[in-house]
């Protein structure tokens, strides 16, 4: 399975509260941190609720 490495790259400063549940599942607590996850349609789903976020690297 293909795999996706996604950065945090806006503050979580000021975040609605499912926002900083989801940064959380994701293990993104610091800017700029980088994980790689499995390309699954559940990492996709988090990505898109918080697309203004985070950015997909490759």
């Amino acid at each position: 399975m293909a795999e996706i490495k996604i950065k945090l790259v806006r503050s979580r400063i000021g975040l609605l509260p499912a926002q900083r549940r989801m940064l959380d599942s994701l293990g993104l607590k610091r800017r700029e941190a980088v994980r790689t996850f499995k390309d699954t349609p559940a990492i996709r789903g988090i990505v898109a609720k918080i697309s203004h976020l985070v950015a997909v690297v490759s």
